[in-house]
């Protein structure tokens, strides 16, 4: 015997389908007509900088200067696809050239062996203008996931034909993770060097022009 067909049934199962298609486009956005582009991070109008305790009273900071990468965005949708980054370690900065040849050597950095540390972007989650950034770091041959905090803070034309992007940046790592083990013992019974380190990144971009 055939069930009678209840009218309303169909609707309320094309409106539960609906629904949910509504709330993945929510989750994650996509814009009509969007574009995903290539941005290449210009390096003289970024910084790339740390901070560390040291002996427990003060902080030292310090940054990288030479580095490269991109972010492939659509800036309209505010959406990420991917997120990658080339540091030379050996071009740590610290306006100190003794400490700087500290960090270079195995002790921290071991430039001889690592000359560059990477990050590559896994996964984000997004709300308004800032994003949760997980992504891979590999630092002396290790790799670790690190998050970013990330404002995106908009997109201009410059005088000279270009969009630019802007992005600012915070998180932090141990830098035990990555095998910088060293320090010393003060008398005090405090450390040297501190085991986290605080990042922070102002990234302006270039959107790359497309080839004529």
């Amino acid at each position: 015997m055939k069930k009678p067909h209840v009218k309303g049934a169909r609707l309320g199962s094309n409106w539960t389908v609906g629904m949910a298609m509504v709330s993945l486009l929510t989750l994650f956005p996509i814009a009509a007509g969007a574009e995903t582009a290539r941005w290449d991070i210009d390096p003289d109008h970024s910084s790339i900088e740390f901070r560390v305790a040291h002996m427990v009273v003060s902080k030292t900071s310090g940054r990288f200067r030479d580095y490269q990468g991109f972010v492939e965005m659509d800036a309209d949708a505010k959406t990420l696809k991917s997120i990658e980054a080339t540091i030379k370690t050996e071009s740590i900065d610290t306006n100190h050239d003794k400490r700087d040849a500290h960090l270079r050597n195995a002790d921290f950095l071991d430039v001889e062996r690592f000359p560059t540390m990477t990050y590559t972007m896994k996964q984000y989650r997004k709300q308004g203008d800032t994003y949760t950034v997980i992504g891979d770091l590999t630092l002396r041959g290790v790799t670790k996931e690190i998050t970013l905090n990330v404002t995106f803070n908009g997109v201009t034309k410059d005088p000279w034909g270009n969009t630019r992007a802007g992005f600012s940046a915070d998180g932090t790592l141990n830098r035990k993770d990555f095998g910088m083990v060293w320090n010393k013992v003060l008398d005090s019974g405090g450390l040297v060097v501190g085991d986290e380190v605080q990042i922070r990144l102002d990234i302006e971009c270039i959107k790359a022009k497309k080839p004529s």
